[in-house]
């Protein structure tokens, strides 16, 4: 492996995030209103206190959480503090620190999106290869139309329909919610078919939302390749047409499938961030949700700062499997 093309591509993906978390301590601060102040009158008019000085408690606030200095200074202490990976606290639910928001929501969103996405990328590639091999039953095609329109319909769409027909009209699955309200959850089968069961819909949301674009794409990608001379050369050698299939055609048409798996990756978080909501799923689409319309500025730092460092991370790795992928492919500066 060449280290000068690591060096090279690790130092860019550090660039990316650095870009991308610069972005993301701008936008929240673009959000109209006073952050501290909202929390604050929110809970006063949770806890039904009215003879309380908002006004002088959010400068107080402002104070201790450094929402009172420069813009610049401001930037800095956040670059610090991402740095140690200290994502500060929640101005809603003070004094919940975000990483502990985090972790109690992550393993729900990885679980859904990792299942999703390896049966969806799994799925697409399979099914899209078969139909451009030449061999494919006729009647095969006929997919390619439900893949189209499916493919075109968004996330939280295709959840909305799902909900309505099999929680409302149907009543088959839970209308919301990772597990059942009287579960105590526990590392037991019990919980295990209860939090699957739960998941069905959403998962179903996520695979069907992006299976088309995976087989539109993979079936280009082999209709493409099989036109390239080194599969007609296999073919007069006179190789199996299983062979060609599997190691001439679906090898070849892998990379560019590799690829959009790192780059649709945050299509599909973007996609889930609504799916969860729409179904009140414990994930951090909730949580970025419910900061978002608390402008929880560290929150949605914190959520988006995993999302970038993740994409970010996923990026790098792809880029270093290439030639592990595609032999052709060699590590240079």
């Amino acid at each position: 492996m060449n280290l000068n093309y690591v060096l090279i591509r690790f130092f860019q993906s550090l660039l990316i995030i650095f870009i991308a978390v610069t972005i993301n301590f701008v936008i929240p601060r673009m959000i109209p209103g006073d952050p501290i102040e909202a929390a604050l009158s929110t809970k006063i008019a949770i806890s039904g206190t009215v003879s309380v000085d908002v006004e002088e408690m959010a400068k107080i606030y402002r104070k201790k959480f450094g929402l009172d200095q420069p813009y610049l200074v401001q930037y800095v202490n956040y670059l610090k503090d991402l740095t140690t990976f200290n994502l500060g606290v929640s101005l809603v639910n003070f004094p919940e620190t975000v990483a502990t928001q985090l972790l109690s929501a992550l393993p729900w969103t990885i679980g859904l999106l990792v299942v999703s996405t390896i049966i969806t990328f799994l799925l697409g590639t399979i099914i899209g290869a078969i139909i451009a091999w030449p061999s494919c039953p006729k009647w095969f095609h006929v997919l390619v139309i439900p893949f189209m329109l499916t493919s075109t319909i968004p996330f939280f769409l295709l959840g909305i329909i799902l909900l309505f027909l099999f929680s409302v009209v149907w009543a088959v699955f839970p209308a919301g919610g990772g597990y059942s309200p009287l579960l105590i959850v526990d590392y037991d089968l019990e919980s295990a078919i209860d939090i699957a069961y739960h998941a069905v819909l959403p998962s179903i949301s996520l695979v069907f939302g992006s299976l088309g674009a995976w087989v539109l794409s993979m079936r280009a990608m082999m209709i493409s390749v099989q036109g390239d001379d080194y599969i007609l050369f296999a073919k007069s050698r006179g190789v199996s047409p299983a062979r060609i299939f599997v190691w001439y055609c679906m090898r070849n048409a892998l990379l560019p499938q590799f690829t959009n798996l790192a780059l649709t990756l945050g299509t599909v978080i973007g996609g889930a961030v609504l799916v969860e909501i729409i179904f009140s799923y414990p994930g951090i689409g909730s949580i970025l949700f419910a900061a978002i319309a608390g402008k929880d500025y560290f929150v949605i730092q914190g959520i988006v700062y995993i999302l970038i460092l993740s994409l970010g991370v996923c990026l790098f790795l792809i880029d270093l499997l290439y030639p592990l992928i595609d032999p052709r492919i060699k590590y240079s500066d």
